[in-house]
């Protein structure tokens, strides 16, 4: 059902093609037929309306399934025309092609140089001077092109290169292609949008009969009575009237009526060009003043209503972006967190409400504020018994001349860092009410196993004091547990101050240390290769716990019997500094990677690898509180790879302020 709909459309597609095809073809033929009446003395022809038709007509039909029928016709036509108008079939033949080479490069040039007219490819009528510049340009090159094959044509038939005839030829055509072409690509415009004309006011239209009598009275008298009354210059004042008060359309049809005057009466040995002596000059003269007329009227339009829709779109914009600068106002006044800005001069340029009931300005050190990244703002108002901590986070606003504003917003977080200290205080009363029965159990049990090492052996001696080293051992774990949870919570609670610290100094300073307990212990001792590291700007205790923590347990995490060796090396870019920290353990179980640094995960739960299953949570939270990142990866040769990021050291003077990430 749905081929035979679709070849049902494509039917009726083309008899519609067809019917306009003929319909083109007998408007064709009877421009062609008027341009050779349309003749001087000596067979000269003033007009050829018939180029003008034809690139209307090929812009009509540029995509239709009639096209190659269209080409055959337009040839025929014209070459029928010139021979039954008294040229002999050859000339005939050469008039037919250069007619269809003159419309189809006409058709190449405005696609390519305006795609989005009516005709071109595009359904836009002539909205811009560029429009009709190019429109202009596509009819005299395709008229130019024309004249060429015309010229080889004729001398290869006639033996003769007709110059002064192709001069008269390039003004006629390149006139007519101006003048219809331009209405029917506007007309054609109109009728593809099915646009209806808006209702016009009688003042209006009372303005527009005015300006059209008094052009056609100026016109008919200056070409009618040029012996009486010579004021042919005043013509340019009309069209400068026309093109200035009338639109487009209105503009299109006084070119088309100025035309038919001007010619008409030149034909007629009236008006000023019928003194030109010269026949050849006399056409070409016309020509140029139809042109002329068509170019000042049709550009002086096209750019007032260019302009009119520039201001209308631009009044649209300005419109939006009041409402947005309304909206914008709106959030900013509603928001809970203050907001201010600080200019260039080091002036509050914008504050909101919540600004005026966090803090004033007044006795607050504004460069310091611009210069902060993030830091916490201890603010005391008269009247109240504790000061209020309010986080502010400066972002850098850079203008059009090359200086930056701040945008500050206000967070007040008084009840967050109150909060925060009480778990801090509570965890630190827990851990050591915890710590102080684990130090008995570990005081009792030792002194438990001291006395049993002067007791004779009996099978119940060695179970008692395996029993009391399990003991032992269990409390070392909770003693581990209760450690590990403290030190998460620093991590996690505590405030960070970045400050410049010497990366190489540190990873030496744990090196050294872990060489150390390693030999002490009667370990294998690690062994390190490390490359440059760069500093960078992190909290120095916390620096040292996450690196701590990573090269402890590359190497806790060691086949037994293998020397533990790692590799720590570090790149950087412009703002980050990424450090690598290799090892040769026992790697990463597959698919828990991104697992480990969970709270209380455990990747080896077999062995002798004992731990709480924090070390690589309190390592993430660390990083992240610095702004980088961290991610665990299997080396290609065997073993691990942690990688994490830090600012890079800040290269701005000054005390640094104690931040809180």
């Amino acid at each position: 059902m749905s081929t035979v709909l679709r070849e049902d459309a494509v039917k009726g597609g083309y008899r519609r093609s067809l019917v306009r095809t003929v319909c083109f073809a007998l408007v064709y033929a009877a421009a062609c037929y008027a341009g050779r009446r349309l003749v001087l003395i000596g067979n000269h022809n003033l007009a050829w309306p018939a180029a003008g038709v034809a690139v209307v007509w090929f812009c009509a039909h540029r995509r239709a399934p009639t096209r190659r029928l269209d080409m055959l016709l337009l040839a025929l036509i014209l070459g029928a025309v010139n021979w039954w108008t008294g040229t002999s079939p050859a000339v005939g033949v050469v008039a037919g092609l250069v007619g269809l080479v003159q419309a189809l490069v006409f058709l190449r040039l405005l696609g390519h140089w305006s795609p989005q007219l009516w005709g071109a490819g595009g359904d836009a009528p002539l909205r811009s001077p560029r429009d009709l510049w190019a429109l202009l340009k596509a009819g005299f090159a395709a008229t130019i092109a024309a004249s060429a094959v015309s010229l080889v044509g004729r001398w290869l038939v006639t033996g003769a290169l007709p110059l002064t005839v192709t001069t008269m030829s390039v003004a006629r055509h390149t006139a007519s292609i101006l003048v219809l072409g331009s209405a029917g690509i506007c007309a054609g415009a109109a009728l593809s949008r099915g646009r209806r004309p808006g209702r016009v006011p009688p003042r209006r239209i009372a303005e527009i009969a005015g300006i059209g009598v008094l052009s056609i009275a100026a016109h008919l008298a200056v070409f009618a009575y040029e012996q009486q009354f010579p004021m042919s210059f005043a013509l340019l004042a009309i069209t400068v009237l026309v093109g200035v008060r009338l639109c487009t359309p209105w503009v299109l049809l006084h070119n088309l009526v100025v035309s038919v005057v001007a010619l008409r009466y030149t034909l007629d040995g009236y008006g000023p060009f019928a003194h030109v002596d010269d026949v050849p000059l006399r056409a070409v003269v016309v020509q140029l003043f139809v042109a002329l007329v068509a170019l000042v009227g049709l550009a002086l339009a096209l750019a007032r209503e260019e302009r009119q829709a520039l201001l209308t779109a631009l009044a649209q914009e300005k419109e939006q972006v009041k409402h947005h600068a309304d909206l914008l106002t709106a959030i900013i006044d509603s928001m809970a967190d203050g907001l201010a800005v600080i200019g260039p001069d080091e002036r509050v340029t914008l504050r909101n409400p919540a600004v005026a009931d966090m803090l004033t300005f007044d006795d607050v050190d504004l460069a310091r504020l611009r210069g902060l990244t993030s830091a916490d703002l201890a603010v005391h108002h008269p009247g109240e018994p504790e000061s209020r901590i309010l986080r502010v986070t400066a972002t850098a606003l850079s203008h059009p001349d090359g200086r930056d504003s701040a945008v500050l917003l206000f967070h007040d977080v008084t009840a967050e860092r109150r909060h925060r200290d009480e778990l801090t205080s509570f965890a630190g009363v827990v851990a050591h009410d915890l710590l102080n029965p684990l130090t008995s159990v570990d005081g009792w049990t030792l002194a438990a196993m001291e006395s049993l090492e002067g007791v004779p052996d009996h099978p119940a001696v060695g179970e008692a004091y395996n029993d009391l080293t399990r003991v032992a051992r269990s409390s070392a774990r909770m003693r581990g547990l209760i450690d590990g949870l403290l030190s998460y919570a620093t991590a996690r609670e505590a405030m960070v101050c970045p400050a410049p610290v010497d990366l190489a100094e540190v990873v030496a300073d744990i090196a050294l240390a872990r060489a150390d307990a390693a030999v002490a212990s009667g370990a294998p001792t690690p062994r390190f290769a490390i490359g440059p590291l760069p500093p960078v700007q992190a909290d120095p205790v916390l620096l040292r716990q996450l690196l701590d923590n990573l090269i402890g347990n590359a190497i806790k995490y060691t086949a037994p019997g293998v020397h533990p060796a790692l590799r720590i090396t570090a790149s950087k870019d412009e703002a980050m500094v990424t450090v690598r920290i290799v090892d040769n353990g026992i790697g990463i179980p597959a698919g828990q990677h991104e697992a480990i640094f969970g709270n209380f995960h455990r990747a080896h739960l077999g062995g002798d690898y004992l731990g709480t299953g924090l070390g690589l949570t309190i390592c993430k939270r660390i990083v992240e509180r610095h702004g980088g990142t961290i991610t665990a990866d299997d080396e290609p040769g065997g073993g691990s790879c942690f990688t994490f990021s830090l600012p890079m050291r800040s290269l701005a003077a000054g005390v640094r302020p104690q931040v809180d990430a």
